[in-house]
């Protein structure tokens, strides 16, 4: 055996003896969803349109990472629109913002670009449904959670929010017919008991077709089910605010895995990481903490993909920024004296935020 063949065998018996970590297994799908592709993207089109400061009303999406990124390219975050001067152009939250407020930033702001997820605005509609056909909803919701505050805000008369079994008893015998909605970013599981409970109280309530569950947040938990059995410890990349990540760490823990761990990055990671690890991202954690969660592990036996879906949703920009896109493109046809029926038109499709992102840092 050569000096060298000897050299990398010891290299390698002392890397397998400090280095605990044997396996990652990475579920899939997780990470980013349409919704925070296309309201990450929308904000990056508005930094790169307007001079700073642009504002958001609340945190384009719960992840410190892409929040504190935004922060030194001049986005200022609030959460009073009365922080805002006016005049100044603003960014509504893709968790959604209540009616009130997206008619006041109208009437303050230069430029306005609401990036409500279409899923959360497809609940808005509901709860308007509801109530005007004199429903009364029961709305499965956190506290707090900048969500629920705005679904509640369109009909705060005929809605009563929820959270746990206990207070699913408390509720009185509305007069009026019920129907129940939800917090699209729920675990399905705090969901399905809540959802049971309310069935129970009210046999003839309304429900709608299909779950408000956003899919992106059902195949994230479904991936991290299929994967939690199998591992020593699991990882969920994610900030405490993050409403689906802190579902995913909960559904961790009840399927059996005793070491779980949720860390917005590499500095959080514990030291005591061994075995098989499992690696997971909340809805609104980029790809690129993944990545330097795996570069630090360095496991042994390599990386293993447990896929359940193919995540092929596309949601286009908000309606306000498709429309600055076409008066940028015209005007940049007419000025250099383009073919106008040939021009090339913006289409944001194959481009991925966490790509956007990684400019946006350079």
């Amino acid at each position: 055996m050569s000096h060298l063949s000897v050299y990398l065998y010891h290299f390698k018996v002392i890397f397998e003896a400090v280095n605990k970590v044997e396996k990652i297994i990475l579920a899939s799908p997780r990470g980013f969803c349409a919704g925070v592709e296309m309201a990450i993207k929308a904000l990056a089109w508005m930094v790169r349109t307007f001079d700073a400061p642009v504002y958001c009303y609340h945190e384009i999406v719960h992840n410190k990472i892409v929040v504190d990124r935004f922060k030194k390219l001049g986005v200022v975050f609030v959460d009073d629109l009365s922080e805002i001067p006016t005049g100044k152009p603003i960014m509504l939250s893709a968790h959604g913002s209540a009616p009130q407020v997206v008619q006041q930033a109208i009437s303050k702001g230069s430029y306005v670009v609401d990036s409500v997820c279409p899923l959360v605005t497809k609940v808005h509609h509901e709860v308007k449904t509801r109530a005007s056909k004199g429903f009364h909803i029961v709305y499965i919701g956190h506290e707090g959670h900048e969500e629920a505050v705005g679904t509640m805000a369109v009909a705060p008369d005929s809605i009563t929010r929820v959270e746990t079994l206990a207070e699913v008893d408390e509720l009185p015998s509305f007069a009026e017919p019920v129907a129940i909605l939800a917090q699209t970013t729920l675990s399905h599981r705090d969901w399905k008991d809540v959802a049971e409970a309310v069935k129970v109280k009210f046999p003839k309530v309304w429900s709608p077709g299909k779950s408000d569950l956003c899919f992106a947040t059902t195949n994230r938990q479904g991936a991290l089910m299929k994967i939690a059995e199998q591992c020593d410890a699991i990882v969920v990349i994610g900030s405490d605010n993050s409403s689906n990540t802190r579902a995913l760490e909960k559904l961790a823990r009840e399927f059996g895995c005793e070491n779980v761990f949720r860390v917005n990055g590499v500095s959080e990671l514990p030291k005591s990481l061994s075995g098989v690890v499992g690696i997971t991202a909340g809805a609104s954690a980029p790809e690129e903490l993944v990545t330097q969660i795996i570069d630090q592990l360095v496991p042994t036996h390599g990386v293993e993909e447990m896929k359940i879906a193919q995540e092929d949703e596309y949601f286009p920009p908000p309606r306000h920024i498709r429309q600055l896109q076409i008066a940028i493109e015209t005007i940049t046809t007419v000025m250099l004296g383009g073919d106008f029926a040939r021009r090339k038109i913006v289409d944001d499709r194959k481009l991925a935020a966490s790509t956007v992102l990684a400019l946006l840092a350079n």
